[in-house]
């Protein structure tokens, strides 16, 4: 019989503090990034948290005194964000002295599963939204058995905080409680970072990333996963978890042979994987914890979530040579994931609507291995383990040669989420795959066929033309009405269905001036619209498909939208819209030539 899942009784401890200096300034160009998702987005979906065990034989009174240590030395814990209502903050104010709340759920006995349950409670307390101009970032739940603690529940406000952050903050914690002295913090913080920002230097780096990021999204593939199923932008997707020995051996062996890092070497093979599942010359990807990559911020209890943006060409014959340009690639991705985010936005609308096809965040690869080593049993944005289980990093060299573990789903803006716990002495990495997509043995053959990747690259150089025999990963299927046109696949039928529907079921022809498989430079589509009585123009015909674009990676507006009156006897026949009398033709992107 499992026990119960309720506390016997519930109350809340109010802890004050008072230390450290208040001070107040501009936020962080991260900071501003994560509140503008705060304010736009469900609170569980951009909220994070974590648990963290509480070692046997501690007092209550001592986790307190841990969580009150931790407040006074960090200042981003003491940290709001002051704003008008209605309004979007600007600046951040660091208090010296205050209060927060700590909730004690005491339990007479508790379920067999504490991670477990203790991992729903943190989710729940993901719920409710953070306010901002005066909030506690941390929710913090304290879970005790007859009155003696055994693990601390926390949702986290990722305003202040991201994966890094709560591992630096678990690992003060535990020292704390084990009696041990730290000294003082190393890393910038947030208001120091904030200051950085905005000197000389701070700014030119900004500048460069926005070009960075730029150059990507007006000439990469404007979504990984082009082809039929990809639809929709908040998808409910499954975890799936792989625990390895032999992937681990493999990829220590390959790092070996080749003497790259062992992060490298992950790092390639998945980029190669999913570049050959998605059928693409390169491989664009997010990577979030990027920015710790400096020792000045390795360690710092602030939000530092910015995405580096890598784009990877696989065009080269073999793993080992792509594994010679990911080093470059990734450094140089790292070295431009710092931003002022409304000016990303602005730059990505740019593109958008010139380019004609909308920029999808489709493949994010954290990995957070090599932060502190408590944070191989965490994940910002998703379960540290299956539940029952207990983190990577506590299950040494005994744990299973390759295991895959289904988990609970959450929806996520993205087709492809994975999360690297430990790359040794387990490879430990959990994956979020769009169902849509990846069914659920195809999910299973994607990690399955990133350790059979690994083995082969462990003893020789893997041809990448190989890749569906050495991995059993194969291409995705997308028919003979698909193409690649300026980087990115999409479907001319498609183009012309989406875009008679967004202009009220008017006939509508898309033909591609370039042959299939071909990679033109330019965006090739023509879109011929028959459009009767109504009164359009090309401009008007671009911006109907350009609101109907979110949701619908394979579709590219035409470089070209030609109006005729009326549509040929034979509407499929490209000869045929060309003998129909033009009454506006253009561009959309400008003024129209009539």
């Amino acid at each position: 019989m499992s026990r119960p899942r309720t506390p016997g009784s519930t109350h809340t401890l109010t802890v004050t503090y008072a230390g450290g200096e208040e001070r107040r300034g501009p936020v962080t160009m991260g900071q501003a990034n994560m509140i503008r998702c705060m304010l736009r987005d469900e609170p569980a979906h951009i909220n994070i948290h974590d648990v963290w065990p509480v070692p046997a034989g501690t007092r209550t009174d001592s986790v307190v005194e841990a969580l009150r240590s931790l407040v006074v030395r960090h200042e981003a814990l003491r940290t709001t964000f002051p704003h008008a209502p209605g309004g979007t903050p600007r600046e951040q104010a660091v208090a010296s002295a205050g209060r927060f709340a700590v909730t004690v759920l005491d339990h007479a006995e508790l379920p067999d599963d504490v991670l477990g349950y203790a991992e729903s409670l943190a989710r729940r307390a993901r719920e409710e939204r953070f306010h901002l101009d005066r909030d506690f970032p941390l929710r913090i739940r304290l879970l005790t058995r007859a009155g003696a603690p055994v693990s601390v529940a926390m949702a986290a406000s990722h305003a202040v905080t991201d994966a890094g952050a709560l591992a630096v903050l678990k690992e003060e914690w535990l020292a704390l409680l084990a009696g041990e002295e730290l000294g003082p913090p190393a890393s910038l913080t947030p208001l120091g970072l904030a200051a950085e920002e905005a000197t000389p230097a701070g700014l030119r780096t900004s500048e460069a990333s926005l070009r960075h990021w730029e150059r990507i999204i007006r000439t990469g593939p404007q979504a990984m996963f082009a082809e039929p199923g990809a639809e929709g932008t908040d998808v409910p997707t499954p975890l799936l978890t792989l625990r390895s020995r032999r992937a681990a051996r493999a990829l220590a062996r390959v790092a070996a042979r080749t003497g790259a890092l062992p992060s490298t070497v992950l790092l390639t093979a998945w980029c190669a994987l999913v570049a050959h599942r998605a059928g693409q010359d390169a491989c664009v990807i997010a990577a979030p914890t990027s920015n710790r990559y400096h020792p000045r911020l390795a360690r710092s209890v602030n939000t530092l979530s910015q995405d580096a943006l890598l784009s990877l060409d696989v065009r080269v014959p073999s793993f080992d040579a792509l594994l010679k340009k990911a080093w470059g690639a990734a450094l140089n991705a790292y070295r431009h994931s710092r931003f002022d985010a409304l000016r990303l936005w602005e730059v990505i609308d740019g593109a958008t609507y010139e380019r004609g096809s909308r920029f999808a965040r489709d493949v994010v690869f954290n990995d957070v291995s090599t932060l502190p080593p408590t944070v191989a049993s965490l994940t910002a944005d998703g379960p540290r383990a299956a539940p029952g289980e207990s983190g990577a990093a506590d299950r040494g060299p005994d744990g299973p040669e390759l295991e895959l573990t289904w988990g609970p789903a959450q929806v996520l803006p993205t087709r492809l989420l994975t999360f690297v716990h430990a790359t040794g002495p387990l490879l430990h990495l959990g994956m979020w795959a769009d169902p849509e997509l990846f069914g659920r043995a195809e999910a299973e053959g994607l990690l399955t066929g990133l350790v059979r990747l690994l083995e082969a690259a462990a003893t020789q150089d893997v041809p990448l033309a190989s890749l569906t025999s050495a991995t059993g990963v194969r291409p995705a299927e997308r028919g003979p009405g698909w193409l690649r046109v300026d980087g990115s696949w999409t479907s001319p039928p498609l183009v012309a269905a989406t875009l008679s529907r967004a202009l009220d079921g008017l006939p509508v022809h898309v033909t591609a001036d370039a042959p299939a498989g071909s990679a033109p430079t330019r965006n090739a589509l023509t879109a011929y619209i028959a459009a009767g009585d109504t009164p359009l123009t090309p401009a008007r015909a671009h911006a109907a498909l350009m609101d109907a674009l979110p949701g619908r990676p394979g579709v590219l507006a035409p470089g070209r939208y030609v109006i005729v009156r009326h549509p040929p006897a034979e509407a499929d026949r490209t000869s045929a819209w060309l003998h129909r009398q033009i009454l506006g033709e253009g561009t959309g992107r400008q003024a129209d030539v009539t």
